[in-house]
């Protein structure tokens, strides 16, 4: 039952985007409640995300990227 650090990460993370399936992520509870490193990652990692997602990033899209880079190559 019990993950190492390495694996508890990786689990967090997946848990993050909702990819960890229920055993997994019984497993992270388990290790965070032993674990306090890791707790405190879990818990950065979840502010992390919520700010990403607060934020409200945006990225440009094919078209935007390739009219850039055209302009780019024009001032050269």
């Amino acid at each position: 039952m019990m993950i190492s650090c390495e694996k508890a990460a990786k689990i967090c993370d997946k848990a993050q985007y909702k990819e960890a399936s229920l055993w997994e992520r019984i497993k992270l509870k388990f290790h965070l409640f032993i674990c306090k490193t890791c707790a405190k990652h879990s818990k950065d990692n979840t502010k992390l995300t919520s700010l990403c997602n607060q934020a409200r990033l945006a990225v440009l899209s094919d078209e935007e990227k390739k009219r850039m880079k055209e302009t780019f190559n024009k001032v050269k």
